[in-house]
């Protein structure tokens, strides 16, 4: 049997060889690290950095219309398909169709909805969008998008990763990366959402295989915007903070010795969540907003109070300079009762939007905030018809060919269209315009060559834009 004096020699010795070969592997891990661009980062990671260059927005608002909005019934009117009403067109116009539901002699569908040329540039959106109409002259509608994905989870993941293939970081996260946050009381990307949920979920505001820190936070409009974030009954703030360090001093040894970024991003987020039991409901408390305001965005007016409260917190969240917030609405996916639930979607969305734009333009955010709406593709002027005998109930199609989105605020210029389709909304016909363009535009505003915002993964450089993308010149004002 070991003496006191032996044993401790021998846990000294231990001791040496465990301190040493933890050091060493330490070491060959930083150097790793290093080699990816991965070193852990003990300071904040979402404090403000600086852009490639100056920037002309600051802060992105992402109003996601998730299942894919009906452009021929929105924003890209299609007069000509009248003719064609009722009848299938000749396989040469549909040999290049991707269709996720219908057959490709399909029935023509004419839309129903009338158009209104808008403002001062004479823009033309449907009678669907009365209060989007009345700001025409702010956004840019672009009616020439395209993309290669014609399902939705696959769609949604292009549109937010730069991929069709999941476990790449999302465009807010990689802005939070690349430019910190403006403020420390809450998450640099925020995600609010309405509706039945996306198709893509989580995965359109993960951070991949970024650091955790970088990905979306979802809040919850009313309560606690985040589920157990006020502390339990019977544990103030003094005892909240002293758990709290204990917890830190042990998840800071254990990341000193592996050098494990999920670890330094667990920190980050207990202190992240303290700062916010403080700061969220102060967010989340409209008794300062004007009645007035409160009426312009329809809170408390149904059916469209949870994305009007979802606006407002948008603009109030970049007013406090949260770097990124995504509105998630769902669902768009009208492949049946297109008339009802197109006019449903867009008594929700249409007033709350406006009125965001209109905001944040009497708040002199507008120049400083981009806004961006549209969804993953768009819909087929082809019908589908799921009962034959009920012909009010067909809907559209998936269509990634040729579809619409609009940008508003944060230096483009507004009152334009850029693009068009052809006469039966088959195809781009001028002006395309890719994801990955759009992704590189977006970028561009905001301070960054598209090209040189990398993270070094698996022993090469990722990008939001993949290995394509092209700056819509136009679209910069």
């Amino acid at each position: 049997m070991l003496d006191r004096p032996q044993f401790q020699a021998i846990q000294s010795r231990r001791g040496f060889l465990e301190r040493t070969l933890a050091g060493l592997g330490s070491m060959a891990l930083a150097d790793l690290l290093h080699g990816e661009g991965r070193t852990a980062q003990q300071d904040d990671p979402l404090a403000p950095k600086d852009p490639h260059f100056a920037p002309k927005a600051k802060n992105v608002i992402f109003l996601f219309q998730a299942g894919a909005p009906s452009q021929m019934d929105l924003f890209d009117p299609k007069p000509k398909l009248k003719k064609y009403h009722g009848q299938s067109l000749p396989p040469e116009l549909t040999k290049d169709l991707q269709l996720a539901f219908i057959k490709k002699n399909a029935q023509v569908m004419a839309s129903v909805q009338k158009f209104r040329k808008c403002g001062q540039s004479g823009m033309e959106i449907s009678d669907l969008l009365p209060h989007t109409q009345s700001i025409a002259d702010e956004i840019c509608l672009v009616r020439s998008m395209f993309s290669e994905a014609f399902n939705h989870h696959p769609g949604q993941s292009l549109l937010m990763t730069g991929s069709p293939l999941l476990g790449r970081p999302t465009v807010g996260a990689w802005l939070t990366y690349g430019l910190g946050s403006e403020n420390r009381n809450l998450p640099g990307f925020v995600v609010l959402s309405s509706g039945r949920g996306t198709s893509g979920g989580s995965s359109n505001w993960s951070s991949g295989f970024l650091p955790s820190t970088y990905a979306g936070v979802p809040f919850r409009s009313s309560g606690d915007p985040i589920l157990y974030l006020s502390n339990p009954d019977g544990v103030d703030r003094d005892m909240q903070r002293m758990s709290l360090d204990a917890l830190k001093d042990l998840n800071q040894e254990r990341l000193d010795k592996t050098g494990d970024l999920e670890i330094a991003s667990r920190i980050q987020s207990y202190e992240l969540a303290f700062r916010m039991q403080a700061a969220a409901p102060e967010l989340l408390d409209f008794s300062s907003e004007p009645q007035s305001v409160l009426d312009s965005y329809g809170v408390g007016k149904e059916p469209m109070h949870p994305y009007a409260v979802n606006c407002l917190l948008a603009r109030r969240m970049v007013e406090r300079g949260v770097r990124f917030v995504m509105l998630a609405h769902a669902s768009w996916d009208q492949h049946q009762n297109l008339k009802k639930d197109l006019q449903k979607n867009c008594d929700i969305t249409d007033q709350p939007g406006a009125a965001l734009i209109k905001d944040l333009k009497q708040r002199g955010l507008l120049d400083s905030t981009l806004v961006v709406w549209g969804g993953e593709f768009g819909r087929t002027s082809l019908a589908d018809i799921r009962r034959p005998e009920d012909i009010d109930s067909a809907g559209r199609d998936h269509h990634p060919n040729g579809y619409s989105m609009w940008v508003a605020g944060g230096g483009v210029r507004g009152g334009q269209v850029i693009g068009s389709t052809d006469d039966l909304a088959m195809r781009v016909d001028t002006e395309k315009v890719h994801v990955h363009d759009l992704q590189a535009t977006l970028l561009n505003q905001m301070g960054f060559d598209h090209t040189k915002l990398t993270y070094r993964h698996m022993g090469r450089d990722f990008r939001l834009t993949d290995v394509e993308g092209e700056i819509v010149r136009k679209m910069i004002a």
